[in-house]
């Protein structure tokens, strides 16, 4: 690594936590006041004055339905709808749970369907977690590896790399897992993932001109026009988080190694290792909108091959929120490891409006030219809003602008970015 790749992965970690205590005077401050303003969502300023007084029923659930309109670089303008609902069971230590449904069309001509899901079912003993989802699909390819963004200084375009490509995607993901100690969960999953009808779009073997994708699965002997990968999971969970929609403190940890079968003509066994790591450290005592988290995840490669579309890319997480400050699928590889930080803090005493300053990086690497994962690593850093729409759940709208290395992105999303 670098001596200017080590300065930059210093300066993505450390720049949040440096804003982190030079609004510390600012957080103990605002404690106080915190106590003296009600909680108020967004809801609450359409509603008439004296409604507000009348008692109403605690509810333990919270449907959202919200329009999209939204830019980015992989998709264009996206619009459609997002329908999110949180629940919980009738038990005062029962967890939230969340599922949502995110329908959308691009100017880029793709239709987006998704079905997320981290549900905790009969009183916290089973941990279903799923992603599930049908992708009519155009998106750039730009190679494997991290090194593929030059450093900062350099005279570069990342679209003088990008390769067009459309294809259909179908992916169902699903695990359970039954609780076995204090907070521990231990299930299997089956895992599926189908790339249909792919054209690359710049590919004319005839005038040798050909693809990242076209050489890769050349070399290791998958089709270039269709291909899936069909798998099963053990899988280890660990949840001490206090809620699942806006964790304020606790610890989860998941490790998944998949078996990857191979099931058909073009199939190729493999296995694979993914681990997640999430942290919430509340700082302040009377204020819990003071929260420094971390989320880390890494996938792994450890016997066979994978088809190109099919190894780890910055984006393709299961809630589709890594690596803010880079287009989907820009950095892709064999292996993948992901590193972010954020603060998050109050910006109205009432709890309406917060905001957030965060930092990542991501690595990928290339095992073809010998460019191993954090060999080099490209960095982000960024500013969010929060508005709440629910303060029993704590369900936020999350809006984040963030900056890369020759790239920058802006997010919208409901729930946190992790």
């Amino acid at each position: 690594m670098s001596k200017n790749t080590k300065s930059k992965w210093v300066t993505v970690v450390a720049l949040p936590i440096l804003l982190l205590f030079s609004q510390f005077s600012f957080a103990q401050n605002d404690d106080n006041d915190s106590r003296e303003c009600p909680v108020k969502d967004l809801p609450e300023l359409f509603k008439k004055k004296d409604s507000l007084a009348v008692i109403k029923p605690t509810k333990d659930n919270f449907l959202l339905i919200l329009p999209v309109v939204f830019v980015q670089p992989a998709n264009g303008l996206i619009y459609g709808a997002i329908t999110q609902y949180t629940f919980k069971g009738k038990l005062p230590e029962d967890k939230y749970s969340t599922a949502y449904l995110m329908a959308t069309y691009t100017t880029k001509k793709q239709i987006l369907i998704d079905v997320k899901s981290n549900l905790l079912l009969n009183h916290n003993k089973l941990y279903l977690g799923g992603d599930w989802r049908y992708y009519k699909f155009s998106q750039d390819n730009y190679g494997l590896g991290a090194d593929i963004i030059p450093p900062p200084k350099t005279d570069f375009e990342i679209e003088s790399i990008a390769q067009p490509m459309k294809y259909d995607f179908i992916k169902f993901h699903q695990t359970a897992s039954a609780l076995v100690a204090d907070n521990l969960y231990v299930g299997g999953g089956v895992h599926y993932d189908g790339y249909m009808n792919i054209v690359d779009e710049p590919l004319y073997l005839a005038n040798n001109e050909t693809t990242y994708h076209n050489d890769y699965n050349t070399l290791h002997g998958f089709r270039t026009d269709k291909y899936a990968v069909k798998g099963i999971s053990a899988n280890l969970v660990y949840d001490s988080r206090d809620n699942l929609v806006n964790p304020n403190h606790g610890l989860f940890a998941n490790v998944n190694y998949r078996t990857n079968l191979p099931v058909e003509k073009n199939g190729a066994a493999s296995m694979v290792l993914f681990t997640e790591l999430k942290y919430y450290i509340p700082l302040s005592k009377t204020n819990d909108q003071h929260v420094l988290a971390f989320w880390s995840y890494g996938q792994f490669l450890t016997k066979g091959n994978l088809p190109y579309l099919n190894l780890p890319a910055v984006g393709f997480d299961q809630q589709s929120r890594g690596g803010r400050g880079y287009t989907q699928g820009l950095l892709r590889g064999q292996d993948l490891v992901y590193f972010e930080t954020e603060y998050r803090f109050p910006i109205l005493c009432n709890q309406l409006l917060s905001g957030t300053v965060f930092g990542n990086f991501t690595s990928t690497s290339d095992r073809d030219r010998n460019i191993q994962v954090l060999e080099y690593i490209q960095p982000a850093f960024g500013v969010g809003l929060r508005l709440l729409i629910d303060k029993k759940t704590k369900t936020n709208v999350v809006a984040s602008y963030a900056v890369g290395n020759h790239s920058k992105s802006f997010y919208v999303n409901t729930g946190e970015s992790f």
